[in-house]
């Protein structure tokens, strides 16, 4: 979970995700924790300014049971911007609709469909596992770190990730791992290596896996939450390019692949796909780093749709 400070008060680190996160409850709750304040002062210093609202209401607003809506409700809430020295507008967007770039509240979805070439495999491994369209998480950041063998074969790969929850009550995430062509899923490894345990796993022989990860924790919504894990491959043919599908728009991704000093590809270059079988766009070449014979590409705020990186051989 983030850090609390000593006094149970949520951190500024904690603050200024929220605030860019979402949704509006929870970014409220957290100025207030943050600022020390009870609801019935703030309720005494909005009354100072002559905005009036009351405790019961400033609860449910902070709880999530109700949304500010009316004029009068919005003035209040811009009030408290200032009262809480929070930025100019740092609430009340988190009142718009919701837009694919936001991240406010549960943040827009694409299909697995359009995103995997392999979708109704993996749709019978999600249906499965029970896992329903909305997984109650999106991702707040998420650094992937993807090794290449001698054998040019897809090794392993190993991902940090932080999430933060959208609802109540999630306490797991499923992985996805999708292996090259010849991939043997049935000998495919897979490790939590922090703040995680591996529960379920289900694979298809079209080489995609999907592993439950649990946590030991239930998080309410806003809550974020960090972990890792990895998958151990090496079971397929040549790989010339790894890409993460992103069904929810919104997070930063770092994706760095690194190949064995025995083989080293000859171009490398980073590019996006809006679906599985649309063309490559955004295209960019990239350049080796020297001995530390690795690339990477940084996406500050994905989109939905797909990310990669591609390299050939000769």
């Amino acid at each position: 979970m983030a850090g609390r400070r000593a006094d149970g008060d949520a951190t500024e680190a904690e603050l200024a995700l929220a605030l860019r996160t979402g949704p509006f409850h929870v970014a409220l709750r957290t100025a207030l924790s943050a600022r020390g304040l009870a609801l019935h002062r703030v309720q005494h210093r909005l009354a100072q300014r002559g905005v009036h609202v009351g405790v019961t209401s400033l609860s449910y607003w902070q709880q999530g049971a109700r949304r500010p809506q009316r004029a009068e409700s919005l003035r209040a809430v811009r009030a408290l911007e200032e009262l809480l020295e929070l930025p100019a507008h740092s609430l009340t967007r988190l009142l718009e609709p919701a837009s694919p770039l936001t991240g406010a509240e549960r943040p827009a979805a694409r299909s697995y469909r359009s995103l995997v070439e392999e979708s109704r495999a993996l749709e019978r491994l999600l249906a499965d596992l029970g896992s329903p369209s909305d997984g109650g998480l999106h991702t707040v950041c998420h650094l992937e770190r993807v090794r290449i063998g001698a054998g040019r074969e897809l090794q392993g790969r190993d991902s940090h990730h932080v999430v933060r929850a959208h609802r109540d009550g999630v306490d797991r995430y499923l992985a996805i791992h999708h292996g090259d062509r010849g991939c043997d899923p049935g000998r495919v490894a897979v490790r939590a290596n922090e703040n995680c345990r591996v529960g379920r796993v289900r694979w298809h022989t079209a080489g995609v896996l999907v592993a439950e990860l649990l946590f030991d924790t239930r998080l309410r919504a806003g809550d974020t939450y960090v972990f890792g894990y990895g998958f151990e491959d090496g079971t397929a043919g040549p790989s010339s390019e790894y890409v993460r599908g992103f069904s929810f728009a919104g997070g930063q991704y770092v994706l760095q692949v690194r190949f064995d000093a025995a083989e080293l590809p000859a171009h490398c270059l980073r590019f996006t796909r809006t679906s599985a079988g649309a063309p490559r766009g955004a295209q960019q070449e990239l350049t080796l780093a020297g001995r530390h014979r690795m690339v990477h590409l940084v996406e500050q705020t994905v989109r939905p749709g797909i990310v990669g990186i591609a390299w050939d051989w000769s």
